[in-house]
Formats: structure tokens, sequence, C-alpha cells
């Protein structure tokens, strides 16, 4: 019983975490604007960018990475700190907890509470997730993204193939299977996220870093 109810508190917390508006409080901060009326109308490190500005956008970027980093290692402290040793088997039923967790901190990025149950495309925390859980996936999934912006400049497909990356690289590699299955659901998740912009895509409207500002995002 107290395993369940730690993790009940692990996953409130996690969503909390994810649901912090990071790009919603620098506009307010910064410019006292509500960034969701502005450029593409997202919460993400794009559009903050494109309103705000290069270190704006720089600390968003890391605040959201940061808050899927720290629900993972939030979510493998907690529980065992709480847990009789003896009260049930940590070691099979930690993993899926964490698994957990994790998806916990993607849905309150893109569904905050603080914003009506809107909010960005959990790319940036994907990653952070990523490197919490496993730091090999992470780069691979970092290298992709980077490798696929420097060439197209278009963010939301770079993000969509990090995530691909990520999924074939959590299956390659030797890793539990709570892990794999939070990496495949986290990466599909964030793909749909994208679909406005895979519509955009395929029209050969979706706008590229560096070009006139558009209606549209790339990136969450």
């Amino acid at each position: 019983m107290v395993f369940w109810i730690a993790s009940a508190a692990g996953l409130a917390t996690a969503y909390l975490l994810g649901s912090i508006p990071a790009g919603y409080l620098a506009g307010k901060l910064l410019r006292g604007i509500d960034i969701r009326e502005h450029g593409s109308r997202s919460t993400g490190a794009t559009n903050v960018l494109r309103t705000l500005g290069k270190w704006p956008a720089l600390a968003v970027l890391l605040v959201d990475v940061l808050k899927g980093a720290g629900a993972i290692a939030f979510a493998r402290w907690f529980l065992p700190s709480v847990t009789p040793p003896t009260a049930i088997d940590l070691q099979t039923l930690l993993p899926w907890a964490v698994c957990l967790a994790g998806l916990a901190v993607l849905l309150g990025h893109s569904r905050s509470i603080w914003l009506n149950f809107r909010g960005g495309k959990s790319a940036a925390t994907g990653l952070g997730v990523l490197l919490a859980l496993s730091w090999p996936v992470g780069f691979g999934a970092a290298a992709a993204f980077g490798v696929v912006l420097a060439i197209s400049r278009i963010v939301s497909l770079s993000s969509m193939l990090a995530a691909f990356t990520a999924i074939a690289l959590v299956c390659a590699l030797e890793q539990p299977l709570p892990y794999r299955l939070l990496v495949i659901a986290g990466g599909l998740y964030v793909i749909a996220r994208h679909r406005a912009n895979i519509q955009r895509l395929l029209a050969g409207t979706e706008p590229r870093l560096g070009g006139r500002e558009s209606q549209a995002t790339s990136q969450g």
C-alpha cells in the first residue's frame, strides 16, 4: 500500500513539474505578454526564440529539459526512500513507476494545469527524460536533432526524427522493458503533437529557423 501511495504522489509531482510553463512565464516576465497570443501561439522554446529572442529561448529550453530529467530523478529517489525494503519488490516495480513518471511529466508539459491544459509539444522535456533514463539514447536523439536541424533548419522535422532515433536506439540497446515502452510511447506522443507541422511539411509551408515569422510552430 505504501508503494502505491508513494507512486501516486510521485506521478502528481512529475505532472506538476512538467506543468511549469517556462515559455509563458518568460513572456510575462520579460515583455508582459501572453506568448500564446504571439507567433505560433506555442509556449515552446522555438516560439520563444521567434518572439523574445535567443537568450530567453535558451533559458526556456534548459528549464524544459531539466523538468524531464528532474521528474525521472525524483521518481528514482522518492519511491525507494518512502517504501519499506521488505514491503515490495522495488527492483521489479521501480522501473514501471519511473516509466509512468516520465509519461506524467510529458503530459504536464503539453497539458499544463496552469494554462487551461495547453502547452508545448514536449520535445525538450522528452529529451530531459531520455538523458536521465539512458544517456546514450538521449545523446543519440540530441545528435540526430542537431544534424537534421543543421541541414534543414526545420525544428519540427528535427524533433520528430530525434523521436524516431530515440525509439530505434532504445530498442537496439539493452534497456529494461518499462524504459523501452516509455520511450516508444513518449516518442509517438511527441510526434503526434506535431501533426499540424506534418501537414505543413507535406504542403511545403513549414517555417525554417531564420526565415520569416509564421503562424506555425516547430517545437514545444
